[in-house]
């Protein structure tokens, strides 16, 4: 499912060169449900952005689903990312004007589905999260955990091969972080999703099935 061989992420700042990932390798299979751990700027969510090809390697092969991401034109790597990967980011990045239902549809429509169709699809995996409740609610009017479901169900319409979350629960209480995490078991027990999770809380990397520690831009 994953497959990432020599991976090394480097970042200018004017004469300085930062090396966020120093020649990773690594193998997920698919229906894995991994976390991976570790400090603030240890090189965990650069990771976790080149897997999900919102951006580069500097060097490596990167290959996910069966797609080399650096040898794919810019059009077929747009596709990827909104076809084949889902994120969940700790922000929600709902949009605000728009009611939790519509924000789950927005990823189908832009594929060019009906909105008709798109919307009770929305309501489906509204439903798989438990907000049938809230399919009118815009993101204002909802908890933060109610609107990281959202964000979960919006991730998954497209069905992606892939399920990333880059510190989902870093804005939520504990009790509401740890209904989010056993969301993320239950996708994962119930229905198959790869879920690979960043996140510097050992309590949260302890609902995967397998933790990969990092520090300083490698694996441990």
């Amino acid at each position: 499912m994953i497959q990432l061989t020599e991976v090394s992420k480097t970042y200018r700042r004017g004469p300085e060169e930062i090396q966020a990932l120093k020649r990773i390798s690594l193998s997920l299979a698919a229906g894995e449900f991994v976390a991976i751990s570790g400090k603030s700027g240890c090189g965990k969510s650069t990771l976790l952005h080149i897997i999900g090809g919102l951006e580069p390697a500097t060097a490596g092969r990167v290959i996910v689903d069966g797609h080399d991401l650096a040898r794919l034109p810019d059009q077929e790597l747009t596709r990827f990312r909104r076809d084949r990967v889902g994120v969940v980011f700790q922000s929600f990045n709902l949009l605000p004007l728009l009611t939790l239902a519509d924000n789950v549809a927005l990823p189908r429509v832009l594929q060019g589905v009906a909105y008709a169709q798109a919307r009770e699809e929305a309501i489906h995996w509204l439903q798989v999260v438990e907000l049938a409740h809230r399919l009118r609610h815009k993101p204002h009017q909802v908890s933060g955990g109610e609107m990281q479901r959202a964000a979960i169900a919006r991730a998954l319409i497209n069905r992606p091969a892939v399920l990333l979350a880059d510190e989902p629960t870093g804005n939520l209480d504990s009790a509401t972080a740890s209904q989010i995490l056993e969301l993320f078991a239950r996708l994962h027990r119930d229905w198959q999703q790869t879920v690979v999770l960043v996140s510097h809380a050992p309590e949260v990397a302890a609902y995967a099935d397998r933790i990969l520690s990092m520090q300083d831009g490698v694996i441990l």
